[in-house]
């Protein structure tokens, strides 16, 4: 009996030991060896993909369907969601809310290491997604979002937080940013990770103000005590609260180009096929704003037509002809039309485009991949009648960045603020001119003596003069010139799709209705029902037609 006792502990301490001995070795083979351990990661790792991710986000909607909305450019190709606004009614937040979950890693990180300048740049960041998003959507997921580890209900499905209260808590975010960032030193650096700024804390600190600049003109209209009391306090105190005034520090991101998911988004580098590129077209309502001003800076954007057109009622009859030419000094090629060769089609001669240069494609057209008499029936063909956006944006190693919040947009803002509001914001006037030149510095574009005498350039103080130069300079930033028009209703732009209007906000994601349904039926209640709700995808509730606070009662945009 001793002796099977014995055998028993024996066998036993042997299971044991082995058991001791697999368990180890399952936690070793369960390490991702391409992973970071959450336990041992340097923040600094991870803040370097929120801030490249960040960077591709804004991007991704001021170059594609906010480009379209705002009517810098069309597509001849798969059009809906840019022409139209046709979204199916839902846009997906998840990947904002990704950068967010990496954002806030970082910041518990950074409290847990006591280290203020991660802290700093992670509220900064957190303020910039929080706010595109409720900027995209209105009420959204903010003091409960992201804490889905917890568990319960009221986290795995958060409450949608007034847009009010979000608006109020980025601004207080990006308030303790500045004064973590005002520190004479640190017991940490960012170095090369800092995608942004390669470590300047200065240049941080001028993104914080900056952005709360952005944040109290998006309430002029609904808290003008709030935004005057937050602009008049940043302003008055320049060395508390820098801002960006000069493109040298205006928040970009670069594309390295090395591949396809680290270069422009139209690259054609990657896309042998050139479709993201050669679909996107300028529209004609941003051109007509350029040539209308002589704007030089429309040469960095588009490109000129292949081939011009020239219906001439001199020509025999039956002519359709393609021939060389030149136009100031240059070698180009016309295609000569009698018009006769219009009849067929019903096509007046009014409605061909003859510039010799620059042709966009206006809104609302049914079929643009044959506009301005190209006859390919093909999605996305090469229309040689119409300006493409220039080739540097099908280069991968152009050099061309993302832009995130630039010189030219806070002196517009301040010239806003002056001239418009009366507020104490510094010489309107100056900050105007200073904004055009912001941007010809940005985009490395000369000229600009001789631009702003031009009759629609020179200052006149309306804040429709100063809210189109700004949507001008918000070229690939669509997203900002989107929410300025909602706020102020300017450029004075017509609507496509169903509406005769822009639409105002984004549908609030289908994932999160199915998920989600009775907080989302909360917060489509907060939003103010127009005569265009109706025409959404998702009803009158949740439409893209349906005022968010920001803008009830303004009587704003419409």
């Amino acid at each position: 009996m001793k002796r099977n006792k014995t055998i028993y502990k024996i066998g036993m301490a042997l299971m044991l030991s082995t058991a001791l001995s697999c368990t180890d070795q399952l936690i070793e083979m369960n390490q991702n060896p391409n992973g970071s351990d959450p336990s041992a990661a340097n923040p600094n790792m991870v803040l370097s993909t929120v801030l490249t991710e960040a960077g591709r986000a804004f991007v991704g909607l001021g170059y594609q369907d906010v480009a379209g909305v705002m009517q810098y450019t069309q597509k001849d190709g798969w059009i809906g969601g840019h022409n139209s606004y046709e979204w199916n009614g839902s846009n997906d937040w998840s990947g904002y809310y990704g950068i967010l979950r990496n954002n806030k890693f970082v910041y518990d990180k950074a409290v847990a290491l006591e280290q203020p300048l991660q802290q700093g740049v992670s509220l900064v960041m957190k303020s910039l997604l929080f706010g595109l998003i409720t900027d995209l959507w209105g009420d959204a997921p903010y003091s409960k979002a992201l804490q889905g580890e917890k568990g319960g209900p009221e986290f795995v499905f958060p409450a949608f937080d007034p847009q009010q209260q979000i608006y109020e808590g980025i601004l207080a975010d990006l308030e303790q940013a500045n004064t973590l960032l005002s520190a004479g030193s640190f017991n940490s650096t960012l170095g090369t990770y800092d995608v942004y700024f390669q470590g300047n804390v200065l240049k941080w600190r001028k993104f914080a103000n900056s952005l709360a600049l952005r944040y109290y003109m998006r309430l002029a209209e609904k808290l003008p005590a709030v935004a005057k009391a937050g602009v008049e306090k940043i302003v008055a105190d320049p060395t508390k609260y820098p801002i960006i005034l000069d493109a040298a520090d205006d928040v970009t991101l670069g594309f390295p180009g090395n591949s396809n998911a680290d270069s422009w988004p139209s690259n054609a580098t990657y896309d042998t096929d050139s479709t993201n590129y050669r679909r996107i077209k300028m529209c004609q309502t941003f051109v007509d704003a350029l040539l209308e001003r002589n704007d030089p800076r429309i040469g960095a954007w588009a490109n000129k037509v292949k081939i011009f057109l020239q219906v001439k009622a001199t020509l025999p009859a039956g002519t359709d002809r393609i021939a060389d030419t030149v136009v100031n000094g240059v070698a180009r090629k016309v295609r000569y039309m009698s018009p006769d060769k219009l009849v067929p089609s019903g096509t007046p001669v009014s409605s061909i485009n003859q510039h010799p240069d620059y042709v966009g494609l206006p809104i609302k057209l049914s079929i643009p991949y044959t506009y301005n008499q190209f006859g390919a029936g093909v999605q996305s063909a090469r229309n040689p009648h119409v300006s493409w956006v220039n080739s540097e944006f099908a280069n991968a190693k152009s050099g061309i960045k993302a832009r995130i919040l630039t010189a030219a947009e806070v002196n517009f803002i301040l010239a806003e603020a002056s001239s418009v509001y009366k507020w104490n914001a510094g010489a309107a006037e100056t900050h105007y001119y200073k904004g055009i030149e912001a941007s010809f510095k940005a985009w490395k574009v000369s000229n600009y003596a001789e631009y702003i005498k031009q009759p629609l350039v020179v200052f006149d103080g309306t804040q429709k003069q100063i809210i189109t130069q700004k949507w001008i300079s918000s070229w690939s930033m669509a997203t900002e010139a989107w929410m300025d028009w909602r706020r102020t209703g300017y450029p004075v732009l017509e609507g496509a799709g169903r509406a005769d209007v822009l639409p105002v906000r984004f549908y609030y994601p289908l994932a999160e209705r199915d998920q989600n349904a009775d907080n989302i039926g909360q917060a489509n209640a907060t939003l103010e029902k127009t005569q265009f709700s109706a025409l959404g995808d998702d009803g009158a509730a949740n439409s893209i037609w349906s005022k968010p606070w920001v803008i009830q009662g303004t009587k704003k945009p419409w």
